[in-house]
């Protein structure tokens, strides 16, 4: 029983930074239909912005939370305007090849600087320990992972579907030209968009920091266990990105303990069905 439930726990733990980058990708390819293959270099650099406002600048995990964000959110608009910006009208492989260039030269520049070995990241004072249950230890960081995951999720999900922005941010999906002979400036909508997705990466980065070594491999490891969750969600569906991430992250755990060689396969299986049954994903739509 305490294997079941440490299993648990930890299939939650990597359902929230699932979750967390599925939805920075649904938003950008549901809002602007670019498959941001960078995604995982993004989650990656969040790691690092951590690790170097705390050792190069002494400003710690709390600032980093908001600080890296900011940081990584700010380098995506840079990306956007000057590269990505010009293939909106070209066929989707085109996208997924420059951005995974753009990936592959990020890990390069980082893995030349710091080596591929990793470097720790300590856990804030304030979240260190845990607390001893009647059938485990729950480590108070890896709660507190979880809460944060759910309260952005759930929030991002709010913005998007329930407020006037994020109606404005759908219009200029549905038909910009209509939409900006309303007053709205649609290509400043898509660039912050943009900005706002590669943000979300960057958090889940500062917050896995602590867990996992702060290492160039660290996206390139996950990004396509995270492709493989948005498309069983719906490519571009928000809701779908966030329900699949800590749903297949349980499944995950859970293979772990009943069998536990097909742990590493379990999703890409659900995914092969998820598309057999229904192509769109479980929460896509048909085109």
């Amino acid at each position: 029983m305490q294997a079941l439930f440490g299993q648990l726990l930890l299939g939650l733990i990597n359902g929230s930074f699932y979750a967390l980058l599925s939805l920075g990708l649904a938003v950008i390819f549901g809002l602007l239909n670019i498959i941001n293959f960078t995604h995982g270099a993004q989650y990656m650099l969040g790691a690092f912005v951590a690790w170097m406002l705390l050792n190069y600048l002494g400003i710690g995990y709390w600032w980093a939370l908001l600080l890296a964000p900011l940081i990584v959110g700010a380098s995506g608009v840079v990306i956007e305007r000057l590269l990505i910006s010009r293939l909106y009208k070209l066929d989707h492989i085109y996208g997924l090849l420059l951005t995974f260039g753009i990936a592959l030269i990020m890990q390069g520049l980082l893995r030349n600087q710091y080596g591929a070995s990793g470097m720790p990241y300590a856990i804030p004072p304030e979240l260190a320990g845990g607390q001893r249950l009647s059938f485990m230890f729950l480590p108070n960081y890896r709660a507190w992972v979880i809460v944060a995951s759910v309260i952005v999720c759930l929030g991002t999900w709010l913005l998007i579907e329930r407020t006037r922005l994020g109606a404005y941010l759908r219009a200029a999906t549905e038909n910009p030209g209509l939409t900006q002979a309303f007053g709205i400036n649609v290509p400043l909508l898509v660039t912050l968009t943009y900005g706002f997705g590669v943000g979300l990466a960057a958090l889940a980065g500062v917050l896995a920091a602590p867990i996992y070594s702060v290492n160039p491999n660290m996206g390139a490891d996950i990004i396509i266990v995270v492709f493989a969750v948005v498309v069983i969600g719906g490519m571009g569906s928000i809701l779908g990105a966030i329900a699949s991430g800590f749903a297949l992250g349980l499944v995950e755990g859970l293979t772990k303990v009943f069998y536990p060689e097909a742990s590493t396969t379990v999703i890409f299986v659900i995914m092969a069905i998820v598309l057999l049954v229904k192509p769109a994903g479980l929460f896509g739509r048909t085109a």
